[in-house]
C-alpha cells in the first residue's frame, strides 16, 4: 500500500480515506485501554487534555485541511506515547525505566522520549501545512516548520506549568514529570529541537535523493519541481 505524502493528491471525504480510519479506530482502541484502570485518574486527566484538543481540531478541520496519510500516522504514534504517559503517567512507565536503564540514567526517561516525539513527529505535519498553503518549497517549508515547532514546544511548557498550578498544585509534579530536575523544561526544549533537526534533515534527505518514492502516492501536478515532497 502507497501512502499520500504533503504533494500527493487527497481526499477531504473521510470515507474514502481508509488508512486514515484504520488510525481512527486503532487510536480509539488504545484510548480506552489508556483510560480503563489509569494508575492516577486525575493525571490522566490532565494528560488527555492536549491529545483531547489535537484530536478535536484534527477531526473539525478535516474538510478544509485534511492531512497525507504519512502526517496521519505520525500523529497516530505520537498520540499514542501520549496515551501510554497518561495510563501510567510520565515518571512511571516501564519502558521508560528499560530505557533509561541503557543509559546507566536513575530517572525515568519516557516523558524525554515524547518530548522528542514532539519534534520529530510533529515536524512533518507542519511541513505540509506550509507546503499546501504557504509555500511550495521543501526547504523553506520545513524551515518555517522547524520555528512553529520549537516555538510550539516552549509554549506548551509554560502551559503545563499553568495547568499544573491552577488546577492541582499536589498533583502537578506528577503532571509535570520533572522528577526533581530543576531544569527538566529546558531539557525537553531541547529536545523537540533535535527532534525538529532530524526530522528537517531526513525530510530534506529523502525530497532530494527520492528514497521514499516508491512507497508513496505520486506528487500532483501543482507540484512539478523535483524540491516538493
Amino acid at each position: 500500500m502507497m501512502l499520500s505524502s504533503a504533494v500527493s493528491p487527497i481526499s477531504a471525504r473521510l470515507a474514502e480515506r481508509q488508512f486514515a480510519l484504520a488510525l481512527l479506530a486503532l487510536y480509539a482502541a488504545v484510548w480506552l485501554w489508556a483510560a480503563w484502570n489509569p494508575s492516577y485518574r486525575f493525571d490522566w486527566v490532565l494528560e488527555n487534555m492536549l491529545p483531547t484538543v489535537m484530536t478535536i481540531v484534527l477531526a473539525l478541520s478535516f474538510r478544509r485541511l485534511p492531512l497525507s496519510d504519512v502526517s496521519y500516522l505520525l500523529l497516530f504514534v505520537f498520540l499514542v506515547l501520549h496515551q501510554i504517559g497518561a495510563h501510567y503517567t510520565y515518571s512511571e512507565v516501564p519502558f521508560g525505566w528499560w530505557f533509561g536503564s541503557l543509559f546507566g540514567a536513575e530517572r525515568n526517561h519516557f516523558d524525554r522520549l515524547v518530548h522528542f516525539s514532539f519534534g520529530f513527529l510533529l515536524f512533518y505535519p507542519m511541513r505540509e501545512i506550509f507546503i499546501r498553503f504557504v509555500t511550495p518549497s521543501s526547504f523553506f517549508a520545513g524551515l518555517c516548520a522547524l520555528s512553529l515547532n520549537t516555538s510550539g514546544s516552549a509554549i506548551f511548557e509554560i502551559i503545563e506549568m499553568l495547568v499544573a498550578i491552577v488546577v492541582n498544585p499536589e498533583a502537578g509534579a506528577a503532571y509535570l514529570g520533572h522528577q526533581g530536575d530543576e531544569w527538566d523544561a529546558q531539557k525537553d526544549m531541547a529536545l523537540a529541537l533535535l527532534g525538529s533537526i532530524l526530522a528537517f534533515g531526513l525530510t530534506e534527505l529523502a525530497v532530494r535523493t527520492g528514497t521514499l518514492d516508491s512507497f508513496l502516492v505520486p506528487r500532483q501536478q501543482d507540484f512539478r519541481q523535483a524540491g516538493y515532497k
